[in-house]
């Protein structure tokens, strides 16, 4: 072989291998380029709104057909006479009721005062539940000591309180507040617990190693990866808190309390106003669905979406 022959043989193959390297990075630009618009895609197909008739049509027309089927059969079975009306009155006769409060200006009255006490109690059992299920979570022996006492105290009716914070606090506010507590904290730190136990032990590794000790990483780690739990948690809380309430105004009274909800209901009991004891049921089981739809479900939809759990959700 010539001089000439052996010195092109090199220069062939470095060709051939730029030419190589040259397809290869076109081919990893081509499949850099196909991951982009893909995620291009997903990021628009996110970020489409739907249309306001699909969203009447899936969300609202489903609720209010309920509704008025309810009222349909509540209606017959008044209309057929199953019992006598001073035991089941018509819908017209609750809305009488209803109406009633509102021109009497009662209406807004007596439910501020059952929802202000039921969102106040229920911000402090978040701010009590909340450390005790950090603590809780965290500390083993705490853990082994109390884990099964927030447990019982989570099953145990909360209307057994009632009698007990009556005696110890007389009937008033603070009584009224100290079932709620008795209610919801346990709930709220049981969800707290949960979340926590569900967390990744690789997050709480990589927080220690970025400097996330003690109450930055219980902030900043152990808080916003548990959220879906203690989210959970702090939705039984709120229905925990609303039930004690109720509960404690049912069985006390006391003009220094005010008129709540649950004071209605007592009352149009005692006067046997069968339509004002199913307007009073009615008020609560509305307030308790508002705030559920209100606060806690776009909190829930927004928490599950930013983890991507939610991509179809609007």
């Amino acid at each position: 072989m010539s001089s000439t022959d052996t010195a092109a043989a090199p220069l062939a193959e470095d060709a051939e291998n730029t030419g190589s390297a040259k397809d290869a990075g076109s081919a990893g630009s081509a499949e850099s380029a196909s991951v982009e618009a893909g995620l291009d895609a997903l990021e628009t197909v996110q970020t489409q709104r739907t249309p306001l008739s699909t969203v009447l049509r899936q969300k609202v027309l489903p609720p209010v057909l309920g509704v008025v089927l309810v009222l349909a059969v509540w209606q017959l079975a008044y209309s057929l006479d199953l019992t006598t009306p001073d035991k089941l009155p018509s819908p017209a006769d609750v809305w009488h009721s209803l109406t009633e409060l509102w021109y009497a200006g009662t209406l807004f009255s007596i439910i501020w005062t059952s929802v202000w006490r039921g969102l106040s109690g229920f911000a402090l059992s978040v701010a009590i539940g909340t450390p005790i299920g950090l603590v809780v979570a965290r500390i083993k022996p705490v853990r082994a000591a109390l884990g099964p006492v927030l447990s019982g105290l989570q099953s145990l009716p909360s209307v057994a309180w009632v009698p007990a914070a009556i005696i110890w606090l007389g009937i008033t506010n603070s009584a009224m507040y100290a079932v709620i507590l008795l209610g919801a904290v346990p709930s709220i730190a049981n969800g707290l617990i949960s979340g926590i136990d569900q967390v990744p032990p690789i997050y709480l590794r990589a927080g220690q190693t970025l400097g996330a000790t003690g109450l930055r990483g219980a902030r900043h780690v152990l808080l916003p990866a548990a959220l879906p739990g203690y989210l959970a948690g702090l939705k039984q809380g709120w229905a925990f808190s609303w039930r004690s309430l109720m509960a404690a105004e049912l069985i006390a009274a006391s003009p220094d309390l005010g008129l709540g909800l649950g004071r209605y209901l007592e009352n149009q009991r005692e006067f046997s106003n069968m339509s004002g004891v199913l307007l009073g049921i009615l008020l609560i089981l509305f307030v308790g669905v508002a705030i559920d739809l209100l606060f806690f479900s776009p909190l829930e939809r927004h928490v599950l979406r930013s983890r991507g759990l939610l991509v179809n959700s609007r």
